[in-house]
């Protein structure tokens, strides 16, 4: 009998813990999307992202040129000749690689244009995020869209539109 009143003490006690705490999830890339800062900032990535792109082809491509013209001439290159322009394909495709890690590599020159523009713009957001939290006294707020797992939100507890307001 006092084992039950234990239990049923410590199961109250943990649901009056439970409930006591408020939720709230917000869709942060939903909010993104709708800043255009964030828009602005995210074209301009866009376009850097596609200028390198255009150099790492055209580098390949010249990769490529030149050993479609060692293949041609090959037979007609000395022992050295030939060593040479292998070398000089090889250093082309090692430098069009490191060039490649240099802009998109996980720390590369990518990963800064985005911290540069697109933070600055996150933070605001994040801020914006706990106003509205303090403000309506939410203990928890979850994003819904950054992989979370919830499968199910009432939308009462949706407090993206009021992040919104905030951030605008």
């Amino acid at each position: 009998m006092k084992k039950l009143a234990i239990i049923l003490c410590l199961f109250f006690a943990s649901a009056s813990i439970t409930y006591a705490q408020s939720f709230a999830f917000v869709n942060t890339e939903q909010i993104l999307q709708q800043l255009p800062a964030y828009q602005e900032a995210q074209k301009q990535i866009d376009a850097t992202v596609e200028s390198w792109n255009k150099e790492v082809k055209q580098r390949y491509k010249q990769i490529d040129d030149a050993y479609k013209a060692f293949q041609a001439e090959q037979v007609l290159l000395s022992e050295t000749e030939r060593r040479q322009r292998e070398e000089q394909i090889v250093n082309m495709e090692r430098e069009t690689r490191e060039f490649q890690k240099k802009r998109f590599g996980s720390n590369g020159d990518l990963q800064k244009k985005r911290e540069e523009l697109i933070k600055p713009i996150q933070d605001e957001v994040y801020a914006a995020i706990e106003k509205v939290a303090n403000r309506k006294k939410y203990d928890f707020v979850l994003d819904r869209s950054s992989g979370a797992s919830i499968l199910f939100a009432n939308p009462k507890y949706d407090v993206t539109d009021d992040v919104l307001r905030e951030v605008k």
